[in-house]
């Protein structure tokens, strides 16, 4: 608990707080994300009860703002948890395997890597339809290549120690020693490890709304705020400025606080 209270970790608290902030206005907003104020179209900040104005058809800004940063985060984090699932029993099974079962899985990997992951991603779209589902799993399926091969290392450094191999000699099953002695000793990169991996996520999930490819109407994500407010940018500044600095601000602190992990862990 300490640790946590510490002041290295604001950017942390930072994306919690946001976090918070966009769960508990739902509650306290008298208009939802959707929700169209015939009477404030273009509304500036302040006005009534739209404390940051409407957007061109008068729909709440702050509403919509909690709205996409919550859907944001979730794609973020339902598709950083399919990486970490498929990097480490990739990457796990490679190193504890080793040998042509290695080879050929870490060529594999290598394939991937040299494949434009986007171009996979909207590819994934097009050929099985715009669901919110199918983001989570297409952005996941992609982000795991780093994990996988982080993994693949500190498994294979820990099974030459001495009490990997004195579980062998003991005739614990290869299964029972992955699960309970090498996976709680990388519990630490990959934490980390997933920790920058939601910046990224959240950076694809942001663009493929951009292009209309990510989540669909009625919901809303942050990257899809960015692209109205691009487009309306010359008579409501706001509609840009707000949704893309939260979306730089969670960008920023993430990235900070994944690399203060590594750093500690590697």
């Amino acid at each position: 608990m300490k640790s946590l209270l510490h002041p290295s970790h604001w950017p942390l608290w930072v994306v919690i707080a946001l976090i918070a902030a966009a769960l508990l206005l739902p509650f306290i907003l008298p208009w939802t994300y959707d929700q169209i104020d015939w009477d404030a179209v273009r509304a500036p900040a302040f006005t009534g009860s739209h404390l940051l104005g409407t957007d061109e058809i008068g729909r709440d800004r702050l509403a919509r703002l909690a709205a996409g940063t919550r859907v944001t985060i979730m794609v973020a984090i339902a598709a950083a948890l399919v990486s970490l699932i498929v990097g480490i029993t990739w990457g796990a099974t490679a190193g504890w395997v080793g040998g042509k079962v290695d080879e050929a899985m870490m060529r594999f990997v290598d394939a991937l890597y040299a494949l434009p992951f986007m171009f996979i991603v909207i590819l994934l779209m097009v050929i099985f339809g715009r669901s919110i589902l199918l983001v989570f799993v297409g952005i996941g399926l992609v982000e795991w290549l780093t994990m996988a091969r982080v993994v693949r290392g500190q498994v294979m450094a820990l099974k030459q120690r001495p009490f990997i191999l004195a579980a062998e000699a003991a005739g614990t099953k290869p299964l029972t020693i992955v699960i309970k002695h090498i996976l709680p000793n990388i519990a630490g990169v990959a934490l980390a490890y997933l920790m920058l991996t939601v910046p990224q996520v959240v950076m694809v999930e942001s663009f493929l709304s951009f292009l209309g490819l990510g989540v669909q109407e009625p919901l809303t994500s942050l990257g899809i705020l960015v692209k109205e407010g691009a487009d309306d940018m010359d008579v409501a500044p706001l509609g840009l400025l707000l949704p893309g600095g939260v979306l730089v601000l969670i960008l920023v602190c993430l990235t900070v606080e994944g690399e203060r992990l590594r750093d500690t862990y590697s």
